[in-house]
């Protein structure tokens, strides 16, 4: 740290330093995050499981977390983005990381870098494994940030690897067809370490580098499966095959996410034992804020990240799935350099009234350019624009009767802002 910056004392004042660090705030490549590593002697000495994917990750890192919380284990769980405070990236049994432990992790991986300019990812993804080293953990759930192959995660060596799904997203880093990105997030598989894809319809490019790699690779549909059933679903895999409940999580694609976690979970049980009993109540119960989630009853305030078409179909699903009697209203801010089109037509037909709003971020997008995209997509839809996401909210709760629904969506960003509203506003 140079002597003209007085060294941060305070876990905003790190944040702040840390975002300033490197030129940009994407920069691919495992050369500066593994020297910084290898000067910090992180040697982790529990299991981890390394979670990729296009979307899913977050579920799938959370059902995890879950069941071996419930099994009894000390369970680490680095996530990201966050949505209201940074410390929801590092957690310890559900438990964020308090201040005073982020601050001492950002201490140390600052003394080690010297002179290397870590990206704030990066800085972030050792503060945590250095975090995870001083505690006494059972198992690791790391999720990948962008990609796989290059990602700073991928510097761990995983017990087990999972990659959810794959979808064109990031294009301008992972490559603009489905077989580049596929390559892309196989990056995390090793030679002889067990590996898992829950995407239907996997790239030929994943499943060719995983035999080259000679990686064991269970596929969704071949190796495992998931049906649903009256009071709940059915996994499968050859000697296994049990009943589950319903998930806690909402919406049917939520299966595959959770076979991904049962398959892992089932491998790694001669490392971690877990009874079904575990597995049940686990997935029974867990939540994830933002994912199809309620944040106020009156009015019914639903809030979903969706920021890519992928995502859009399944929030599309879940609003299909759960049909309000009055009118769903739309609160949506999205980011400039995703598929702003995509996401639109993806869930358009479900939203009777739009109301539509900037998203503050560097990379955000204005109203006015959702305003032409949904005009060009339906010209009589009704449309309000607002330069915040929190003036769109107060005003689609104004005219929100007893029967509608409001959904809340379009990035991070968006449903962070709309959390913070709620809760200092004190909705119900």
């Amino acid at each position: 740290m140079t002597t003209s910056i007085p060294k941060p004392t305070t876990a905003q004042q790190w944040l702040a330093y840390i975002e300033a660090l490197h030129p940009k705030s994407i920069a691919m490549g495992l050369e500066r995050v593994s020297t910084v590593a290898k000067q910090l002697n992180i040697k982790p000495s529990f299991p981890i499981i390394t979670v990729a994917g296009t979307n899913g990750k977050g579920s799938t890192c959370a059902m995890l977390s879950q069941i071996y919380t419930e099994a009894g284990f000390a369970v680490g769980c680095y996530t990201s983005p966050h949505l209201l405070r940074y410390n929801e990236r590092v957690r310890i049994n559900h438990q964020d990381i308090s201040d005073a432990d982020l601050c001492r992790a950002f201490d140390a991986i600052e003394e080690a870098r010297g002179n290397v300019a870590l990206t704030y990812f990066e800085m972030g993804t050792l503060a945590a494994m250095w975090h995870f080293c001083q505690a006494k953990l059972d198992v690791v759930i790391l999720e990948v940030g962008l990609g796989g192959r290059l990602d700073a995660v991928n510097i761990f060596e995983p017990a087990c690897s999972i990659i959810t799904t794959i979808d064109l997203d990031h294009m301008e880093y992972l490559g603009d067809t489905r077989e580049k990105i596929g390559f892309e997030k196989a990056g995390i598989f090793r030679p002889n370490v067990f590996a898992i894809c829950g995407d239907e319809d996997p790239p030929n490019s994943l499943i060719d580098y995983a035999e080259q790699l000679n990686t064991p690779l269970k596929l969704i549909n071949r190796d495992f499966s998931v049906k649903k059933t009256t009071n709940g679903w059915q996994y499968t895999e050859k000697q296994n095959d049990f009943l589950l409940p319903n998930l806690g999580l909402h919406g049917e694609f939520q299966l595959n996410n959770a076979a991904c976690a049962v398959c892992a979970v089932q491998y790694l049980t001669i490392f971690l034992p877990v009874k079904i009993s575990h597995i049940q109540s686990a997935l029974n119960t867990v939540n994830l804020v933002g994912r199809f989630y309620s944040i106020s009853t009156n009015p019914n305030v639903i809030v979903d990240v969706a920021h890519n078409p992928h995502a859009a179909l399944s929030l599309a699903h879940n609003l299909q799935a759960a049909p309000c009697a009055g009118s769903t209203l739309a609160v949506f801010a999205m980011l400039a350099d995703k598929d702003i089109n995509g996401v639109i037509k993806a869930v358009s037909t479900h939203i009777n009234q739009w109301f539509i709003a900037d998203n503050h971020s560097v990379r955000g997008a204005k109203a006015k350019e959702l305003n032409d995209k949904l005009i060009q997509n339906n010209p009589n839809t009704q449309i309000h624009s607002f330069t915040d996401v929190a003036s769109a909210l107060v005003a689609a709760c104004d005219i929100a009767t007893r029967n509608d629904r409001i959904i809340v969506f379009g990035s991070f960003y968006t449903v962070a802002d709309a959390i913070d509203y709620i809760a200092n506003k004190k909705i119900n």
